[in-house]
């Protein structure tokens, strides 16, 4: 994972602390996980808050997901969170990028049940991730044609690679340096990720010509369309039963639930309900 890391002295142990909710994981996205941050990069953490029984069955809206921005130690930082059931439901639903979030090797927190997570992910894993990579891809693809900048341009690239190596190999990696040796590609991307370095929106120039571009992303989105036919991985996702078993006790497991007694009779015995 050469190239992938965060900034010196950013202090992200207390950004978890300040949450309302505990944390069952907090993660590093973006462009430090992707291996190609510049000097000025944000940093993107995602992860997954646990909110209390009282918060789901009382009265109120409470946030299924939630989002904060700030700057710390001169550093610009987004937090992006799902409470656990909303997560699970989304790793339900074929989406690789909550599963870069999960399996993420730049872990600022963990938990038992980050670890119960990343075990049950790979039964989630199917043929039609192929979709979410080639979708994905496409979209950063047409973002650089409109902004000639680096940043895009290997977010599409990355994509596609992500999205052959899981259809080829079964796993999910999100840093382009490691599927560079990975998987064939332009030789060219090396020196991209350097140049991307200098600033986070930075332009392509004159590094490589837009025919070679064109041309190679094509050639790369049609092997993501044979991997996804040749694939062993499966039509449907398994795993559903034991990631609801799991998102049940850890919500009763959370010491903020704790259940309330039986009323008290006038004769002093506890009724039932």
């Amino acid at each position: 994972m050469a190239g992938a890391g965060l900034p010196a002295g950013v202090d992200l142990a207390a950004v978890v602390a300040e949450q309302p909710d505990p944390l069952v994981f907090a993660t590093v996205s973006g462009a430090h996980l992707y291996g190609f941050p510049s000097r000025d990069s944000d940093v993107d953490l995602r992860g997954v808050h646990l909110l209390s029984v009282a918060a789901l069955v009382g009265l109120g809206e409470p946030a299924q997901t939630r989002t904060a921005m700030w700057h710390r130690d001169g550093v610009e930082m987004d937090l992006v969170t799902h409470d656990l059931r909303k997560f699970v439901q989304l790793m339900l639903r074929r989406n690789g990028y909550v599963l870069e979030q999960l399996l993420s090797p730049l872990v600022v927190h963990t938990s038992p049940v980050h670890a119960a997570l990343v075990e049950l992910a790979l039964g989630v894993l199917t043929r039609h991730h192929g979709h979410h990579y080639r979708g994905f891809a496409a979209t950063q693809r047409r973002l650089f044609d409109r902004t000639g900048e680096l940043k895009p341009l290997l977010y599409a690239f990355r994509a596609l690679l992500t999205g052959v190596h899981l259809m080829r190999a079964g796993r999910v990696v999100a840093h382009l340096p490691t599927l560079l040796d990975a998987e064939p590609a332009p030789a060219y991307l090396a020196d991209l990720i350097a140049a991307k370095r200098t600033a986070e929106h930075g332009a392509l120039g004159d590094l490589v010509g837009r025919d070679v571009l064109g041309r190679d992303l094509d050639a790369l989105a049609a092997r993501l369309d044979q991997a996804q036919q040749d694939t062993r991985l499966p039509e449907q996702p398994s795993g559903s039963r034991e990631l609801d078993d799991l998102v049940v006790s850890a919500r009763l497991a959370d010491p903020r639930h704790h259940p309330p007694e039986a009323p008290v009779s006038r004769t002093g015995e506890r009724r039932a309900g």
